[in-house]
């Protein structure tokens, strides 16, 4: 027989083990991917590679936290894990870019269960008190995948095939859900209706579709487009008719209407947005118009991955001090203050300021995303749990993917009223960042400063949209001592 206290920290090394077997994923592959394509071929598919996993991450997110109310968090992390070693596997082997992307399309649907469902288990072990500094934890995993990523991909390619960028995954998984079978135990209710399969099913594909509309939104033909665009409305239409009348919806509109869910929601969302453009377009800005080199850029854009975890870390304490909305508050005024920092930066700006801006934009945004996950979950019953926390990690991915073509537009946009045909050619702008200083180069680094500040004002737009939902959110006394809901069982 084992104490359930000492059994948790045993759950938590295999939530962090299996959290970081998906956060190394996006770093890593990204190192990896030149010599992927060399192998392959298939160059013109390159962003697919990303987009597919995400996509299906994005989708599956949801359903699966509807599912974990149902049967359970253990039965959906295990199913996740199997599936992502599957996907994982089957990469290695891939003999062409369109099979890798068939298979990254599968390790998506298997990161799309890990990552919630780690959120979850923690909500479910810890009571508010000890909940924070849990999460804290797991954030702190997104920071160190990011510096360990790009180390591991290129010890990779440099003495083993590229194939065991994405084998390496299976022994972490194996021993994480080795870990979940041994010590997680739960009591899961029964008796309950089921899933709707259909409205699952729908919601799958409506959001796949708008997920992929966006996606070539800026390069496929307007035929395509709006093919895409239609498939999207019609799929989501159908879906809402379809879970309006279910016994059991997808998505509870009763439940995600709840002031507190659908503030920290939308907060995700726009913060989410704000994020992307800051991961995308600050390297550009850095080396592109600061002239500074690819150190630097990564200098600046990792203080954010530094901050984040700080701020995770910290929004238990004072949530405890001071309450979770002031908390939320101060992340809320945090983010829009850093994204103004980089509209005020130019060519001649020290690069340490850029990296300030990037700093307080990750302290904030930890703050926000532990203090609203702190809110919702402790506002449900365990078998609302998983549904609300996927709800939020869900409007995090979906604004990363509007916060994409949202900027993207606003930079073409710029860009195409220079006058100059073909400014933002892929040769030029690689001659540019490689720190070529021929006449063509010197137009592009103009027109980017233009554009790029622009995509910077848009970015603290969506950063004070942040802050004003925030201002919706009510206050929510958190319980200094409670017990799991779901406690684990007691024995072997």
């Amino acid at each position: 027989m084992i104490d359930v206290r000492t059994r948790r920290p045993l759950v938590v090394a295999s939530v962090i083990a299996a959290m970081f077997m998906i956060a190394v994923e996006a770093t890593i592959v990204s190192t990896a991917m030149p010599q992927i394509v060399a192998r392959l071929g298939g160059l013109d598919l390159y962003s697919w590679v990303f987009a597919a996993f995400l996509l299906t991450q994005t989708a599956m997110t949801v359903v699966f936290g509807k599912l974990s109310d149902l049967v359970g968090r253990k039965k959906v992390m295990l199913g996740g894990i199997a599936i992502f070693l599957v996907g994982s596997l089957l990469c290695g082997f891939a003999w062409s870019m369109p099979s890798m992307i068939v298979f990254r399309l599968i390790q998506g649907v298997g990161a799309g269960a890990v990552q919630p469902m780690a959120m979850t288990i923690v909500g479910d072990l810890y009571p508010p008190h000890e909940r924070g500094k849990i999460q804290g934890y797991l954030a702190s995993i997104w920071a160190i995948s990011a510096i360990t990523g790009p180390l591991a991909g290129g010890l990779i390619i440099a003495h083993v095939s590229w194939a065991w960028v994405f084998w390496m995954n299976l022994p972490v998984g194996v021993l994480a859900a080795v870990g979940f079978v041994r010590f997680l135990h739960e009591d899961v209710p029964t008796g309950g209706a089921g899933i709707d399969h259909v409205g699952a099913g729908l919601f799958i594909l409506g959001i796949a579709a708008v997920m992929a509309d966006l996606t070539v939104a800026a390069t496929a033909p307007r035929t395509e487009i709006l093919a895409l665009t239609l498939a999207a409305i019609a799929l989501v239409a159908l879906f809402f008719w379809r879970d309006a009348g279910a016994p059991e919806p997808m998505i509870s509109l009763k439940l995600w209407g709840r002031r507190p869910i659908a503030a920290a929601n939308a907060a995700a969302l726009f913060s989410g947005m704000v994020m992307t453009g800051l991961t995308t377009f600050l390297p550009i800005y850095v080396q592109g118009v600061m002239g500074g080199s690819a150190l630097a850029a990564g200098f600046a854009l990792s203080v954010m991955v530094l901050g984040w975890p700080i701020g995770a870390t910290l929004a238990t304490h004072l949530a405890m001090r001071i309450g979770l909305r002031p908390v939320m508050l101060l992340a809320g005024a945090l983010i829009p203050v850093g994204a103004l920092v980089f509209a005020f930066l130019g060519p001649s700006t020290p690069i340490p300021f850029a990296g300030l801006g990037s700093l307080i934009c990750g302290f904030g945004m930890g703050l926000l995303s532990v203090a609203s996950l702190m809110m919702i979950q402790e506002i449900v019953s365990w078998s609302e749990r998983g549904s609300v926390t996927s709800s939020m990690l869900f409007a995090r991915s979906l604004g990363n993917t509007f916060g994409a073509t949202a900027f993207g537009a606003v930079l073409n946009f710029w860009l195409a009223g220079t006058g100059v045909p073909g400014i933002a050619s892929p040769e030029r702008l690689r001659d540019l960042l490689g720190g070529a200083n021929v006449g063509s180069t010197e137009v592009l680094r103009h027109a980017l400063e233009g554009a790029l500040h622009a995509t910077f004002l848009a970015m603290v737009v969506f950063a004070a949209l942040t802050g004003l939902v925030i201002l919706l959110t009510p206050n929510v006394t958190l319980r200094r001592r409670s017990e799991p809901v779901a406690a684990p069982s007691q024995a072997e």
